[in-house]
């Protein structure tokens, strides 16, 4: 993989911001460790956001919680 496409990827997995001017410096191995790091992070906070919601739900009656999921879920 190019520097370029490593820089494009990392760009992507940002949600579109580019990187610093300062990490084009690194190797193209090190950027696409970088943006594989990155992916993994959003994965398991989106994760974690996910099962908080889940447990937040406990808090609402039973009958109320699937119409409260449809609605917070869509």
């Amino acid at each position: 993989m190019s520097s370029t496409e490593a820089l494009t990827r990392l760009s992507k997995e940002l949600g579109g911001a580019q990187p610093p001017p300062s990490i084009g410096r690194l190797e193209d191995g090190q950027l696409t460790l970088l943006a594989d790091a990155v992916r993994r992070e959003r994965e398991r906070r989106a994760s974690g956001l996910g099962d908080a919601a889940e447990e937040a739900l406990k808090l609402v009656p039973a009958l109320a919680r699937g119409p409260v999921r449809r609605i917070l879920f869509k």
